[in-house]
Parts: structure tokens; sequence; C-alpha cells
């Protein structure tokens, strides 16, 4: 799962808010189903900033975000988030040598099932 959540702020706060947002982030990597995070600012736009993560799952994530770190510092900065859609489903992942790192079955085929060399989703039709 991947979360996003994007954010507005004045030039005059982007040191507090990167070292805040890096906090958020440290107290929710220490969490189970963590894989990932960054702090990134637009290039072309200075004001706006992500802070992105991904987790093993939608659960993993909630389960984090109820902590009490998490409600300390996390929730309060995920608050001042632009309001949009923030969790996404990782339909497709690429890594360094260019091949998909996701299993072409796995909408199709859970743990402990079958599965085939290829499995069309709904995404080959």
């Amino acid at each position: 799962m991947l979360v996003v959540t994007r954010y507005r702020v004045p030039p005059a706060d982007a040191v507090p808010f990167r070292d805040r947002a890096r906090r958020a982030l440290e107290v929710l990597a220490a969490r189970p189903g963590w894989r990932g995070g960054h702090v990134g600012r637009a290039a072309d736009d200075p004001e706006l900033w992500v802070v992105s993560s991904e987790w093993e799952n939608v659960g993993s994530y909630r389960r984090a975000l109820s902590s009490y770190e998490a409600k300390l510092e996390a929730v309060p900065l995920l608050s001042l988030a632009i309001d949009e859609p923030t969790a996404f489903e990782i339909v497709a992942t690429v890594d360094d040598t260019g091949a998909s790192v996701r299993a072409a079955d796995a909408d199709e085929v859970g743990l402990g099932e079958a599965a085939a060399p290829v499995v069309p989703t709904d995404f080959d039709r």
C-alpha cells in the first residue's frame, strides 16, 4: 500500500516542516508493516511538499496510526495535508532491473493457493 500526502508550505516554514515530516516518518518506520518513506518538495513549486510511505498492507498502516507515538507525531501532520485521496493500492512495481516485482497473479491468487506462471488480470484485458 502506498500513502501519499501533499502539503502547501510557505517558504518560511520549509525547514520546520521538513523536520516535522521526517520525525513523523521515523515514528511510523518503527511500526510493523513499514516498507519505506520519503519527504520531498516539488522542483517546480517549492511550496508544494509530499510525504509518502509504503506499507505491507492497509491494516499495517491503520495500526501504525493508532499507536501513541503516531498520534503525537504523525497524525497532527497528516491533518494539515491537502484534502484529497491519500491511500493507493500498488498495482505495478518495477525494480532497478526494469522487471516488475509484483506477481502477475497477485490480484487473483492468495497465499497458499495454486498459481500459474502467468495469470491475466483486469489490466491485461
